[in-house]
């Protein structure tokens, strides 16, 4: 079986192409072989190589310089929202399977009365995957946007996965836009400073890509219902708990203050709760476990 894998040099892409590799033929593009916003020249490539298989993890995820430029924006909805169609239409065309990772941002903003309140939502553990999406920042539209595409194509037979996570971690890509996480800037910070503020809000979940990359394996394998999934690691928390949780493994003597949010302003609004809740796969072990094997690894 054939399975292309686009994003190929970034921080999920590379674990997707270890996990996949051995037992399938991967191909692996990343932005020099393809643009992915380009729909003809997408259409003509994945007909050339024909994969059984479109895994997508090429995304937009500066937050904040979507939230406050224009032209940031418009690319972000390039990427997160126009790429997906033309990779869908692409899959369809061929009778590929389309997987395309979400984000838990797509949640999080105000209730409307017909809707579940957010205490209903911390009282059923987090966010289902049928839970109405209301994103309160541009980077959240534009995911919603990407998932409203695949979505539509559906209806005309498309076969899709949609995945939603959170809060990604995990071995750097190769790529030089693959983006430190936030364990990789507590580390270096904590080499600077004897004392660090971190932000005690905006509860989610944090995920490990090779856990995440091996998961998706696993529903591809499955051969589960086609649809929306929720996969993350276990053990929600806020960035200060994570922060106190990375130097506790770490036995780093580094005093951890928390603050709220408003110590920090950014340009972009973010979910105060946003836990993804998965209710259709089984668990992934919790991000304390993953956490202290990346720690290990990285020796």
């Amino acid at each position: 079986m054939k399975i292309l894998i686009l994003g190929a040099k970034g921080n999920l892409g590379q674990q997707l192409i270890k996990v996949f590799e051995g037992s399938y033929e991967v191909i692996s593009w990343d932005r020099e072989e393809v643009d992915v916003t380009d729909r003809l020249l997408i259409n003509k490539k994945v007909k050339d190589v024909r994969p059984e298989v479109i895994i997508n993890a090429a995304a937009y995820n500066a937050v904040d310089k979507c939230e406050e430029s224009e032209e940031e924006f418009a690319l972000a909805k390039r990427l997160n929202g126009e790429a997906p169609r033309n990779l869908a239409e692409a899959a369809l065309e061929i009778g590929a399977i389309l997987v395309h990772y979400s984000s838990d941002y797509v949640f999080g903003g105000q209730a409307h009365h017909h809707q579940k309140t957010l205490k209903e939502i911390k009282e059923q553990g987090g966010f289902r995957e049928d839970d109405e999406t209301r994103p309160v920042n541009r980077y959240g539209q534009s995911k919603l946007m990407g998932e409203g595409e695949v979505v539509a194509l559906s209806g005309k037979g498309l076969k899709w996965y949609l995945i939603r996570t959170s809060k990604l971690f995990g071995p750097r890509g190769a790529s030089e836009l693959a983006k430190p996480s936030f364990f990789d800037i507590m580390l270096r910070l904590g080499q600077e400073k004897p004392e660090l503020d971190v932000v005690d809000e905006e509860m989610s979940c944090f995920t490990y890509t090779p856990d995440l990359a091996k998961a998706t394996k696993d529903l591809l394998e499955g051969g589960k219902g086609y649809g929306v999934y929720h996969l993350v690691n276990g053990g929600p928390c806020t960035w200060y708990e994570a922060a106190k949780e990375l130097f506790k493994l770490t036995g780093a003597d580094i005093r951890i203050n928390a603050v709220r949010s408003d110590k920090f302003p950014r340009p972009a609004k973010r979910p105060i709760y946003s836990v993804l809740k998965n209710t259709k796969l089984e668990s992934l072990r919790d991000f304390k476990e993953a956490l202290r094997e990346y720690l290990n690894n990285k020796k």
